[in-house]
């Protein structure tokens, strides 16, 4: 089982609001998943970032791979 971190798309129709979710790669995007490590609301300005880097800590050191975006969500918000 290759594990992804990766978006869950929410909200309402020109509205995303997504949550970051540590998945199954073979899942579907909207999907089952294992845990909830964050989310993203890009419709604010500026775009609010919110992750659990303890949760996402855990869920890489056993052997989850971020996906392109969620790997520069991750690298914008440390600093």
């Amino acid at each position: 089982m290759a594990l992804k971190v990766r978006l869950a798309r929410l909200g309402a129709k020109k509205k995303p609001y997504y949550r970051v979710v540590v998945a199954d790669s073979a899942a579907k995007r909207d999907g089952r998943f294992l845990e909830i490590v964050g989310f993203y609301d890009p419709n604010k300005k500026p775009a609010n970032v919110e992750i659990k880097q303890e949760l996402l800590d855990k869920w890489l050191s056993r052997g989850a791979k971020p996906t392109e975006t969620v790997a520069s969500l991750i690298k914008n918000n440390k600093g």
